[in-house]
């Protein structure tokens, strides 16, 4: 069977060369490009040693659609913008696109729907199997919990990360609202400063935290009058984002279209 072949985009971040290790460590999965913007000054340079590998004589590339033609899946982590002029490349082409960015407004995650309607996209704000079981316990805590115990999520990550709170962090608060039988929107809490009054029942409140190198962590905690529940994910190297993208990859190619989620590819959906 030949290989899949692989394209990444956002190639020389620190994301799309853990997707090239992880990719090139994985058995049936080969390496067809990788891109970035218009004039990177990484444009030219071979995938290997940008990704602290051997050279592979493939170098990075501007974004075309002749590239895109190139490949049987993209993953991508870059930013909304770029994901969702890829994810417009990629329903043109028929590519399954594996999404990995977060901090999509409204209106961006409406046409990447759209555009699922086309192609198989898995979309997820955090493709580790820890992270998606996690999601899974704050569901069944907080439908078993209850309102009396206020859910408070604290996330953690390095300090050039762009978009708060995560989209982990909104992952696992949506699975806590689902829980609960209601939705997230009009019952979070996303900032208080001043005299912000007594909590509300029910709501669902973030606390951010950016500095240093942080990979990213993520605690829900469920506060009772008498106890503390607290559901704890630490990521301790990017790569396990980069094993959950390829592995999503791997899954996508030869699905119908939808807009999948990570989910889907673990089987927590069945």
């Amino acid at each position: 069977m030949a290989n899949l072949r692989m394209l990444v985009a956002g190639a020389a971040g620190k994301m799309g060369r853990a997707v090239i290790r992880e990719a090139l460590s994985t058995p049936g999965v080969a390496i067809a490009g990788g891109f970035e913007r218009a004039g990177h000054a990484a444009i030219g340079k071979d995938l290997g040693p940008l990704a602290g590998i051997d050279s592979l004589g493939v170098v990075v590339e501007e974004t075309s659609d002749v590239l895109i033609r190139r490949a049987d899946a993209l993953i991508d982590f870059t930013a909304p913008a770029a994901s969702l002029e890829n994810a417009r490349l990629a329903a043109a082409a028929g590519l399954p696109h594996i999404i990995g960015t977060t901090g999509f407004s409204a209106d961006e995650g409406a046409e990447i729907a759209a555009l699922a309607e086309r192609v198989p996209i898995v979309k997820s704000g955090n493709m580790s199997l820890g992270v998606n079981l996690l999601a899974a316990l704050v569901r069944e805590a907080a439908a078993r919990l209850g309102p009396e115990y206020d859910i408070e999520i604290v996330e953690a990550h390095h300090r050039a990360k762009i978009d708060a709170p995560s989209g982990t962090a909104l992952m696992l608060a949506r699975a806590a609202a689902q829980g609960r039988g209601e939705k997230l929107e009009g019952n979070e809490i996303r900032t208080r400063d001043g005299a912000v009054g007594e909590r509300e029942t029910g709501a669902i409140g973030f606390a951010v935290i950016r500095g240093g190198g942080i990979v990213g962590d993520h605690d829900v905690m469920f506060a009772g009058r008498e106890e503390v529940l607290t559901l704890t994910h630490r990521a301790i190297d990017r790569g396990l984002f980069a094993k959950g993208a390829v592995a999503a990859a791997k899954w996508a190619v030869g699905k119908p279209p939808g807009l999948y989620s990570m989910n889907d590819v673990l089987g927590f959906s069945n």
